[in-house]
């Protein structure tokens, strides 16, 4: 397909426009990051910044971690030297005896008795449900006690009064 007043020519530079405009994207973050590293650099102590200010130049190189090989086994002499020893597992033989006896519970009685399973009110439960029956008899109780010892004080009381009168009578006679 022939594209309007250019040919074939303006389908090829299409991909390098969006590469070209990918790389000036790419321009534009790094030096946000720059301007936001220095900003941030001129917020610490004056004498901190000194010593940490990344230079243009510095900034280019790349600063990797040393290599530390622990299960790779190279074949260069150079990487042979930073091969790490290998690591001997830590005994744990004494932390899992630990672990072991802490474990084990301690028996607290040897001897199991069968007096001391028993509860020691083993009729707390039929107490506790008699007792609002026990609770109304009383009322009861109390009611028909007090009944009593009244009907004996009216009893008394016309027993005094008779014998009162009684004496009453027999003094007037006397006189």
């Amino acid at each position: 397909m022939a594209a309007p007043g250019g040919g074939v020519e303006a389908e090829e530079d299409a991909p390098g426009l969006v590469l070209g405009r990918l790389e000036e994207e790419a321009r534009r973050r790094q030096e946000r990051l720059r301007a936001l590293r220095q900003r941030t650099l001129q917020n610490k102590d004056s004498s901190e910044c000194e010593n940490k200010r990344p230079r243009e130049d510095e900034e280019e190189t790349v600063k990797h971690k040393e290599l530390k090989l622990r299960n790779y086994d190279p074949e260069d002499e150079e990487l042979k030297k930073r091969k790490m020893p290998p690591a001997k597992p830590a005994s744990v033989e004494d932390k899992v005896k630990d672990q072991l006896e802490a474990a084990k519970p301690e028996p607290i009685i040897d001897e199991v008795d069968l007096a001391n399973l028993a509860p020691r009110k083993p009729d707390w439960d039929l107490k506790r449900d008699v007792a609002k029956k026990l609770e109304k008899l009383e009322k009861r109780t109390q009611r028909a006690i007090a009944e009593l010892i009244r009907e004996r004080l009216k009893g008394q009381e016309e027993e005094l009064a008779s014998a009162v009168g009684s004496a009453k009578q027999e003094g007037s006679d006397s006189d």
